[in-house]
């Protein structure tokens, strides 16, 4: 394998020869079809023939312009001082530069013994690499042969020089070929590579668990395939999930964790300039953070813990502390046995923890400032993968305020009543009124977005602060986005006697929390906050209908692995 840069742009073949090639890449639908049958052939004969030397190979004067590369060569051997492009970078500006990139091989597609085209992709971005034999180019038809019997989704390393294609066409991201999974990546843009040499690093299995392309599938193609009496694999989501690391490849979900990432950082971001400090809470605690059953329990050293529901103790202490303000991102626990689109049993969460200084809406102002702010920036500044992300779940734009609509519990009970739904006014919102309720306030108020205050208290955590004029009722609110809570927040009671009593009465052993209790007597200023999973809010804005499709590697009721 040669490091040498590769040599400059040859003179190209012949126009006849070129002509003829170039005809070969539009073919029909059959002829694609029969074309992938002879690669799959010529993929099985090339392994044959990769385990016995063949002479031909020594005859061929660039054969070390292609080829496996071997383990050894790639176990941090030596520092070259190559220089690596990025597909997303190439354009017009790049013709005639040499560029050496690495990849997955997205597509494979044999026009004759002589010409060939591999698409190559980088996680959003894809750029066809184009092989014609030709000695002037270091390009042997050993070499296009060896491409075409490369597998899918195997990783290449390719040497070639930009050039400007006569007619770009649609379907990679750089530059052509229609036939190519249109689906997948619709932008229009101006290069190709003339590839000067091409090694496999690693290869992938000839058959894939899952195919990609079925994977990245929307709704309406399966819809439109139907009514042509045509039928596409449609890829469930046990399976996805089984096999993740080749899901996540798809261009919707290279785009929601982008995505996902913009919040966490737009969350920090908002925060830190409000004066916050990021802390890290233990995650193993002696006795139940949120109250109620749905904890995971182990044994400690001997002794009985649990995995924490949340940070919402070690945020207050930090108040006591003289923090201020005070926010954290990590890892929260719930032994809930809801195997529903919304509940996960490990999510990440976005916590925040404040000091009042005279009433809970300052939490909530916070609030407003931060989501108004973290929706602007997906907006403005992600337009690329929101629009990649709606071609395969198509959604419509989220509608918030500039100043978030706040409603008391009371208030959303009675437009719940009036639509015709009865709803305990000392109860807790199930999952239907909380989207009926969304709905509502919509048509009402002409947002997905919207705070609710005031709940009954018998239905807040132990820490909640009851409401002064009638303690039945709390200081707390929930946030909504697209009628699904995704924020439950309040002032926190900041006496330790109060806490004990409401503790109790919780069903909370007092002892198991003695030390959280007893930080309140050293001097405690008021203080709220609010806890946000990070998952939901990415699953609500974008309008997915499933959570499990904003985490990583999803862990439920059912799941562990991988």
């Amino acid at each position: 394998m040669s490091s040498e840069p590769p040599p400059a742009a040859p003179a190209p073949p012949a126009a006849d020869e070129l002509a003829a090639d170039l005809a070969a890449a539009t073919l029909s639908k059959k002829q694609q079809k029969k074309d992938a049958r002879k690669a799959e052939k010529a993929e099985k004969a090339a392994q044959r023939q990769q385990q016995q030397p063949q002479a031909a190979d020594a005859e061929d004067p660039f054969a070390s312009h292609y080829g496996d590369v071997p383990v050894e060569e790639i176990q941090s051997k030596d520092i070259s001082g190559r220089v690596w492009s990025k597909v997303g970078d190439l354009d017009e500006a790049a013709a005639g530069r040499p560029v050496l990139i690495r990849g997955f091989a997205h597509a494979i597609r044999p026009v004759s013994k002589k010409m060939a085209f591999v698409v190559l992709r980088q996680s959003m971005s894809t750029v066809q690499c184009v092989l014609v034999a030709n000695a002037d180019a270091g390009v042997s038809t050993q070499m296009v042969k060896f491409a075409t019997a490369l597998s899918k989704e195997s990783i290449l390393d390719i040497e070639g020089v930009v050039s400007l294609p006569k007619e770009p066409l649609k379907s990679t991201t750089q530059q052509m070929i229609v036939v190519l999974c249109e689906y997948m990546f619709s932008a229009i843009l101006q290069v190709e590579i003339q590839v000067r040499k091409i090694y496999c690093i690693n290869r992938a299995i000839p058959t894939l668990p899952i195919n990609l392309e079925d994977a990245a599938r929307s709704e309406a193609e399966f819809e439109k395939a139907e009514q042509a009496g045509e039928k596409l694999v449609r890829v469930g989501q046990d399976t996805r999930l089984n096999y993740r690391s080749i899901d996540l490849r798809t261009p919707a979900n290279q785009a929601i964790f982008r995505i996902q990432c913009q919040v966490e950082n737009k969350f920090r971001e908002f925060l830190l300039s409000k004066d916050f400090v990021g802390i890290h809470s233990p995650k193993l605690i002696g006795g139940s953070s949120e109250g109620g059953a749905a904890v995971f329990k182990l044994m400690y050293n001997g002794q009985p813990a649990c995995l924490a529901q949340s940070p919402q103790l070690y945020k207050q202490m930090a108040i006591c502390g003289g923090y201020e303000r005070v926010f954290e991102v990590g890892p929260v626990f719930r032994a809930e046995n809801s195997n529903t689109h919304r509940h996960l049993c490990e999510f990440v969460g976005l916590d925040a923890e404040m000091e009042i200084k005279e009433h809970y809406f300052e939490v909530c102002d916070i609030i407003d400032g931060l989501f108004v702010s973290i929706f602007k920036h997906l907006t403005e500044n992600c337009k690329k993968e929101l629009e990649t992300i709606n071609r395969q779940y198509p959604f419509e734009p989220l509608k918030y305020l500039d100043k978030t609509l706040k409603l008391t519990y009371e208030e959303g009970i009675q437009m719940l009543k009036e639509a015709g739904t009865e709803i305990d006014p000392m109860g807790d919102l199930n999952t239907e009124a909380e989207k009926k309720l969304g709905r509502l306030v919509r048509e009402k108020y002409g947002t997905d977005f919207f705070i609710l205050y005031q709940y009954p208290l018998a239905v807040r955590p132990f820490y909640t602060m009851p409401c002064y004029d009638n303690p039945a009722y709390s200081n707390s609110f929930d946030v909504f986005i697209r009628g699904e809570e995704i924020i439950s927040g309040a002032q926190r009671v900041h006496t330790p006697e109060l806490l004990a009593k409401r503790a109790t009465e919780c069903g909370i052993d007092v002892n198991t929390i003695s030390a959280y209790i007893e930080s309140f007597s050293y001097g405690a200023p008021p203080h709220g906050g609010f806890g946000v999973g990070l998952e939901r809010v990415v699953m609500l804005f974008c309008a997915l209908n499933n959570i499990r499709k904003t985490s990583l590697f999803p862990r439920d009721p059912q799941r562990l692995v991988p």
